[in-house]
């Protein structure tokens, strides 16, 4: 119904000339409609706010440049770039090293939350908080089963740490960025230091915190098990070298992470053609080992990922191109291949379909016997490492019954890491010391990511969500619309009278509001929509737009109450088999905290 709504607006509107009260009656209509799809119908945010600006612009409620600004909207495109910059550090591995070190081995459920909470809040205010999510959930997930512990009670409080740690910069949600975008903007405000933000979003982070700790393993009951047996039968028989002076060298199989791997074992250690059985925790590695592993397809995955460790089978390193442009793929023998009882070696299996394999599954069981003497038999199924196109050249193959790719799997650049984490933190040190401004820092740091081969352009261009930036610029455009209509002015007076205009009222109502609605329909949403009401309630009460603008800023970015309001919340809803109330039992409180601290402090350190 609110799509054939959103269809026909525009034809009643196109032949009228509006009156301002017209203009303004249109801008709450569609306003209403887009909250509505947004909470109710959970339509896709992008597209209902486009819908609703779309309705705007054809009413002649706004103007086409108006309408269209956003697009051009400093904090946008710093948002755009700034995925760039998180994907060199995914691809490279720089952030996920580092957190494997931090986390250890936890003595109990607090603990663990401390390890991963202050990380995270950490690396959340010096990168977008979304992408250190999208990094993190995979780690603590199979952290979370080595250890035996729920990912229930770790997974909600990641979220809410690098929300909380996104509070204390710039850079550190998409939303401050906008925000702050909007504030160059207009007349007579400051312009914001990196860690000016910090002196409000510290303190909220730091009793946040606190609060997570004491309160999450009482308010948050155990919604998955500690640990599941894997699903998938498919065991297979994995040699891997340790690359001399790597990482992993000297290190005790404890050190080096390889004794409690989800979903696989070390069977043994082959060393110079003794082989070491019953490998101890305490055993340290050498370089050119052969380690012999045993486990499920998603944990093959994950051994890839472990700086310092490669393919012991030299066929892979005789493929095309280089590793970092490959990835795994399962592809079952057929009864019409012609390499029946044949063995790889024979086969010539990488010089026929140049790809190299790295394993056999045979039902469900291993393969005890090297790869290039392995006899290849009807419903075998082969790991191989290849480029991505091999999906497309042998789907449809009749050698193979089924060829499907193995998600995430493309080997992290280890040697570029580095060079990414230098790029990051020169990124903030030219931010911090006033030499660039974000934008001119963010876009400097994505073109070094790409220069230096940290991401690929074709990456690059990939990591770009550009549904987060349609949803910021379509928003802008509506937050143009209520300001040129005189609605924002409406609300504004509004709450004024309401509050009597007293202006620490009109700052709590400002920040109630805000935090509402960013729960019900998306952060930036809200801080586009309220920012022009921000603005005017200032106007109005003839004060600094600062405390209003730091306000919107917190309000909309602290969003904990439900799953929907940002999508780190939402990213872990799923793999945490969190329930809504689970958010509304822990987050309200955080809310009300957070809103507190931020009306308390704001206008003692921006005045009125």
């Amino acid at each position: 119904m609110i799509a054939e709504l959103v269809t026909m607006m525009p034809l009643l509107a196109f032949a009228l000339d509006l009156t301002d009260p017209q203009k303004q009656a249109l801008v709450f209509v569609v306003l209403g409609a887009v909250i509505y799809a947004l909470v109710y119908l959970r339509s896709s945010p992008d597209l209902v706010l486009l819908g609703g600006l779309t309705i705007l612009l054809v009413a002649g409620v706004v103007k086409p440049h108006e309408a269209l600004a956003g697009f051009g909207n400093e904090g946008l495109i710093t948002v755009a770039v700034l995925f760039v910059v998180a994907e060199g550090l995914r691809q490279t591995g720089g952030i996920t090293v580092i957190g494997q070190k931090l986390l250890g081995q936890p003595s109990s459920v607090r603990a663990a939350q401390l390890r991963i909470m202050l990380p995270t809040a950490l690396m959340s205010a010096f990168m977008n908080n979304t992408p250190v999510v999208a990094m993190a959930l995979p780690l603590i997930g199979d952290w979370a089963r080595r250890v035996r512990m729920s990912v229930t009670h770790l997974l909600l409080p990641l979220s809410y740490a690098a929300i909380l740690g996104g509070l204390c910069t710039l850079v550190g949600t998409s939303t401050t960025l906008v925000v702050n975008g909007l504030l160059l903007d207009e007349p007579g405000a400051d312009k914001l230091g990196m860690f000016d933000i910090a002196q409000v979003g510290l303190p909220v982070m730091i009793v946040g915190l606190i609060y997570l700790i004491v309160t999450t393993i009482w308010l948050l009951p155990e919604r998955k098990p500690a640990f599941t047996q894997q699903e998938d039968p498919r065991e297979y028989t994995v040699e891997m070298i340790v690359e001399p002076g790597s990482p992993l060298a000297g290190r005790t199989i404890e050190e080096a992470g390889l004794r409690h791997l989800p979903g696989m074992y070390l069977m043994e250690i082959d060393r110079d053609g003794h082989v070491l059985a019953a490998v101890a925790s305490s055993e340290r590695l050498q370089g050119n080992d052969r380690l012999i592993f045993v486990g499920v397809v998603e944990s093959v995955v994950d051994l890839q990922k472990i700086p310092g460790l490669k393919p012991a089978t030299d066929q892979s390193f005789k493929l095309k191109g280089p590793r970092s442009e490959r990835c795994l793929m399962e592809a079952v023998v057929s009864n019409s291949c012609p390499f029946i009882r044949t063995t790889i070696r024979d086969a010539r299996f990488r010089s026929r379909y140049n790809a190299a394999v790295i394993a056999v599954a045979r039902n469900g069981q291993r393969v005890r016997k090297k790869i290039g003497d392995i006899e290849l038999l009807a419903g075998d199924t082969l790991l191989l490492e290849a480029h991505p196109s091999f999906l497309e050249t042998q789907r449809n193959n009749r050698d193979f019954f089924l060829v499907s790719r193995v998600e995430d799997s493309n080997p992290p650049r280890h040697e570029r890491a580095w060079p990414a984490r230098l790029i990051l933190i020169g990124m903030v040190a030219m931010v911090t010391t006033n030499l660039l401004s974000m934008l001119e820092a963010g876009m400097l740091a994505a073109g070094l990511m790409i220069v230096t081969r940290c991401v690929s352009g074709a990456e690059a261009r990939r990591a770009v969500d550009w549904s987060v930036l349609l949803t910021i610029a379509a928003g802008l455009g509506i937050g143009a619309a209520m300001k040129q209509s005189g609605a924002a002015e409406l609300v504004a007076n509004g709450f004024t009278g309401l509050a009597g205009n007293n202006r620490y009222a009109v700052l709590a109502i400002v920040y109630a509001m805000t935090m509402i609605f960013t729960n019900l329909i998306t952060a930036k949403a809200a801080a586009v929509l309220f920012f022009p009401i921000a603005m005017a309630a200032a106007d109005k009460l003839g004060c600094s737009v600062m405390p209003f603008a730091i306000v919107v800023m917190i309000a909309a970015a602290a969003s904990f109450a439900t799953p929907i309001g940002y999508q780190t919340n939402l990213m872990v809803y799923g793999p945490g088999g969190y329930r809504f109330s689970d958010y509304l039992r822990i987050g309200g409180p955080l809310s009300l905290i957070a809103g507190v601290i931020t009306v308390v402090l704001t206008p003692l350190i921006w005045p009125f």
